[in-house]
């Protein structure tokens, strides 16, 4: 490798850490699917790269970012922290995203700016059926419920976020099956009641066959909040909320849309070649972001000749399906609230977000 390719692979590398630091990237689809667009500077116009209105789902990186309905960060603004937010319409800024850019760490942000906060892929168990008696919550692989106190003792389940591997035996060993995000109000009825041993989170692109999963979560009553007789109420106060969004649903179509008719034959070399070729032509054109601008489209106009080089062939037109990733709901399906109440902390899932306080019993257990 000589020194020219050495130094810009060195540059790239370095380019891409930097970036990894504070970043946000927007998805075009629901669910991080779809054409995506990263960027870790502040975009006044996201008319310019192509972006404007497209976003569904976002994906935040080491410090808050603000997101604008209007350009220049004008228009309805929320804070998004760090994290991953599967649909923008639980904050009504499904395809509505104009300009963006990061929050200063010093910067004190009014609660009341802040987007819901992200669902993370996380998974609760609970000792009883209905999500009763002591529960434990994770959101990473735990291959041995014994060092937790909780082995051969889950009766029902939570899932969020994600699917998550559920097995009989310690390091994921024995019987296993895959719990797509919902409410499992028994494992009895997949002959799992207080078995489960070992779990873990299934990888976004994992390829799962279909007897692998559990049978779909079974719709819950909601609990029966009203006040008893002439207790005692009190205040908790409210210690976090995340909006909690459906399952996302799949629809597809139909497009025609021109495709080289034989790809195998494509220069690859010639493609490396040209992008950093391009590269460096490219950086010489003007100044400033200018030249960024000038490198990035030198690079991809240096690739596309380099592949193409000693290829001949032409584009030919074929049928192609395409996939969009839509909400189940265009709000959120429920809030899931914690609370603090005498030094403990509770979890409820609410129809409607709460204020700074919750009602409670003298239990903990919340009242209308």
């Amino acid at each position: 490798m000589n020194a020219l390719l050495r130094n810009t692979l060195a540059l790239a590398a370095v380019a891409i850490a930097t970036q990894a630091v504070a970043q946000v990237t927007f998805y075009e689809h629901d669910g991080f699917q779809g054409r995506s667009f990263t960027t870790g500077r502040q975009i006044g116009n996201l008319e310019r790269s192509g972006f404007n209105d497209r976003a569904s789902s976002v994906e935040v990186v080491g410090d808050r970012w603000e997101v604008c309905e209007d350009v220049r960060f004008s228009g309805r603004c929320v804070i998004l922290r760090p994290g991953r937010y599967p649909s923008l319409a639980a904050m009504g800024l499904d395809d509505r995203v104009s300009s963006v850019r990061a929050v200063s760490r010093n910067a004190r942000i009014d609660d009341q700016r802040y987007a819901p906060a992200p669902v993370a892929a996380q998974v609760t168990f609970y000792e009883n059926e209905n999500f009763g008696g002591r529960s434990f919550t994770t959101d990473r692989p735990v291959e041995n419920f014994g060092r937790i106190g909780f082995n051969d003792r889950a009766s029902s389940v939570d899932v969020v976020g994600a699917p998550w591997e559920v097995c009989e035996d310690v390091r994921f060993g024995g019987r296993c099956v895959i719990l797509r995000p919902g409410r499992y109000p028994s494992l009895a009825g997949m002959g799992l009641n207080d078995r489960i041993s070992s779990v873990r989170s299934v990888a976004r692109n994992e390829r799962i066959d279909d007897q692998r999963y559990a049978p779909a979560p079974a719709p819950v009553a909601a609990p029966d909040y009203r006040r008893r007789n002439d207790e005692r109420l009190y205040e908790a106060n409210v210690t976090s909320v995340r909006a909690v969004v459906g399952t996302p649903e799949q629809r597809c179509w139909v497009e025609r849309e021109q495709v080289p008719q034989d790809r195998s034959n494509a220069n690859v070399p010639g493609a490396i070649v040209g992008g950093i070729i391009g590269g460096i032509l490219g950086h010489q054109v003007g100044g400033g972001s200018g030249k960024d601008l000038a490198t990035v489209g030198g690079v991809v106009a240096g690739a596309a000749v380099g592949a193409n080089v000693g290829n001949g062939q032409q584009p030919s037109t074929q049928d192609v399906q395409r996939c969009k990733t839509v909400p189940s709901h265009a709000r959120p399906e429920y809030w899931d609230v914690s609370y603090n109440f005498r030094g403990q902390e509770h979890r409820v899932q609410m129809t409607a977000p709460p204020g700074s306080t919750v009602t409670v019993n003298e239990q903990g257990e919340p009242r209308k």
